[in-house]
């Protein structure tokens, strides 16, 4: 028997349509029948290819007894935290008030009848004895919070509109510092201290890619030639891209790393982690010369584009688990390779699976996932990955969520105009992609933040949406010189300020549910950070200075944190470097400008824009003035140097 969420469009919600919980979504119906029945509200927010999620739905949401207690007493609401992230960012507060630590996914909200918040956690097993981290099973839980509520007990009442005082307060941050360079000092102390000299990256297990962290410190290092900086990017991108997290036989990175060497990953793959990470390893190219880092760029656009996408149109992620379990479609038995390559023809076979890191034992729960030995790949891998590919294809691919987000989607255009300045064809698909993206997402003057492949876009856009879709038509402008994009970017920015922005801060979500915008780029970058990108290259390409006013005082009214902790803003910390230092506007006629766009690319200046003209020659300016002409594009690195 199928509950409410039968009728949702959610991939997610669509998951949990069969559970004999009676799920509502996010709804007022819910919220009025719990104040009318005075029942306690059970929220729980996760997405489709969560592997806790899944765990959860199997060991608690799938139990009857664990069904009958949240029917009983509680109205149950699910929320897609892909479709609803002004929903989600609310709880996320919520659970760090209350556990003093960040929360995650699947997040378990339990509330009074007026929706006020008292507890919350992550995973819960139905048992307490299963491990579970809050200490008590949710059996217990909810019959002891279903006891309290419909005794109205007064202890829990008062804490719920503690917590409701706490949530409704609003803090304004100290007095301004003035934006300076030597943050960058206070940032590279911060992160070589969270550096992992061993492996790289940022953390112990688990570990994320921190795409943002990146290519902050690429910027650093072009800007200061800092040895530390280059030595953390390469260092990182190596190791990631050995095999692991990195997909070595489909392309594409997983979402994260349970294990310090980034060899376990849970196998999800997100739209939003493999186009910040294409991104840079582009950019790692381009600074470098690092031909493996274009490879790995490569494949990872290819992944998505083969796998992840109908009709110019961006998947949003692909699960961990396929046949029950987790990672089953992406290891390898020692045996099944062994037998592949000896049908095949291969004679060195002890040879590559050393290199593949394949053993009897395995170093994934008895089986192999594929990493390259010390980094180098066996001769011949394209034609023994093509045969494992073969494995792989008879057995069950994992699920994929057939969302299209505008603000993931557009985070994927940028990276594919990115990397068509070194090969045409991605540019191509970026342009595709991204009108693509506009015919579906922007209707009759309204931009919405997601829907299902082929259906109406219901849910309105955030932030975030017109953030990053706006920094992917400014990066359409610099690579096709249409001025149509320009004026679309500049259209979304304009609606943006008047949406969200209010004297330096900025909303997440406007209307029926009001959220903050976060400035620490967490899951992925900053929406106010990217706004203030799109804002600072609108006020250079427009030459219009009310865009850097805006893009000023979202800085400075976020400037004691940054100097403070410049870590947690990596984006925001770019662009206040940016702010200072200055843009430089190359500008050319068309032909000559698309004919540079790789030389153009190599610039060890990292905050260029390019302008078509009717210049002949290369045209070198700042924000105000032009200060150079000349004919050799080898000369403009030494001009822009001149110019400080």
């Amino acid at each position: 028997m199928s509950n409410r969420l039968k009728l949702e469009d959610s991939p997610y919600l669509q998951q949990h349509k069969e559970n004999p919980v009676d799920w509502y979504p996010w709804c007022d119906e819910a919220f009025d029948k719990a104040k009318k029945e005075n029942k306690a509200i059970f929220i729980s927010i996760g997405y489709s290819s969560c592997h806790w999620c899944h765990v959860m739905e199997e060991k608690v949401f799938e139990n009857q007894t664990c069904a009958d207690i949240l029917n009983k007493s509680f109205i149950c609401i699910k929320v897609d935290r892909e479709e609803r992230p002004d929903i989600d960012k609310h709880y996320q507060e919520v659970y760090m008030l209350l556990n003093r630590r960040s929360g995650g996914w699947p997040t378990s909200i339990f509330c009074t009848p007026e929706n006020k918040p008292f507890f919350a956690g992550t995973y819960i097993a139905p048992e307490s004895r299963e491990g579970n981290i809050e200490g008590m099973g949710f059996i217990e839980l909810t019959k002891l919070i279903a006891e309290k509520v419909s005794s109205k007990d007064e202890q829990l009442l008062k804490n719920a509109d503690e917590i409701e005082s706490f949530l409704n307060h609003k803090e304004h941050p100290k007095e301004a510092t003035v934006l300076k360079e030597d943050f960058v000092k206070n940032f590279m102390l911060q992160v070589k201290n969270n550096y992992d000299t061993l492996y790289g990256g940022f953390s112990v297990a688990p570990k994320f890619p921190h795409a943002s962290t990146l290519g902050t410190l690429l910027v650093i290092y072009k800007l200061y030639d800092d040895k530390a900086a280059k030595a953390m990017v390469i260092d990182t991108l190596q190791n990631m891209k050995k095999g692991g997290i990195y997909d070595l036989v489909d392309g594409g990175f997983c979402r994260y790393s349970v294990d310090d060497k980034w060899l376990v990953p849970h196998f999800e793959k997100m739209l939003y982690d493999n186009a910040l990470l294409c991104e840079i390893y582009t950019n790692a190219y381009l600074t470098y010369n690092d031909e493996s880092f274009l490879h790995v760029a490569k494949e990872i656009a290819d992944f998505w584009h083969n796998n992840m996408s109908e009709d110019a149109l961006f998947y949003s992620a692909s699960d961990a688990d396929s046949e029950g379990e987790e990672g089953t479609y992406f290891i390898y038995g020692y045996d099944e390779v062994y037998k592949l390559l000896s049908d095949n023809g291969y004679t060195n076979i002890d040879e590559i699976l050393d290199l593949l890191c394949i053993t009897k034992e395995g170093n994934f729960e008895g089986k192999n996932i594929i990493r390259f030995k010390e980094g180098q790949a066996p001769k011949d891998f394209e034609n023994i990955k093509f045969l494992l590919r073969g494995l792989r294809a008879s057995r069950e691919y994992p699920f994929i969520d057939k969302k299209i987000q505008t603000s993931w989607s557009s985070m994927m255009i940028k990276a594919l105009f990115n990397l068509g300045k070194i090969d045409y064809t991605y540019k191509q698909s970026a342009i595709k992609s991204l009108d693509a993206l506009l015919e579906t997402m922007f209707l009759d003057g309204k931009l919405y933040h997601t829907t299902l492949i082929h259906k109406t876009p219901k849910v309105e856009a955030f932030l975030e949406d017109y953030a990053f879709l706006a920094q992917a038509l400014i990066e359409a402008f610099n690579a096709t010189w249409d001025e149509i994009y320009l004026l679309r970017a500049q259209h979304f920015a304009n609606l943006a300020l008047e949406k969200f922005y209010d004297k330096g801060t900025w909303r997440f979500s406007v209307g029926e549910f009001e959220t903050k915008a976060e400035i620490s780029d967490n899951t992925y970058t900053s929406p106010v950070s990217i706004i203030v990108d799109v804002l600072l290259s609108l006020s250079t390409l427009l030459e219009d200075d009310k865009y850097s006013h805006f893009a000023f005082k979202t800085m400075e009214y976020n400037s004691y944190e940054l100097g403070r902790r410049p870590v947690i803003y990596p984006y925001m910390l770019r662009q206040v470097l940016r702010y200072l230092k200055g843009e430089r506007v190359i500008k050319s006629n068309q032909k000559k400008l698309e004919a540079s766009a790789l030389e153009l690319a190599y610039l060890d200046y990292p905050f260029i824009q390019k302008k078509a003209s009717e210049d002949e020659n290369f045209m070198v300016c700042g924000n105000k003035s032009c200060f150079a002409n000349t004919d050799d594009i080898n000369k403009i690195n030494d001009i822009i140097k001149k110019s400080f």
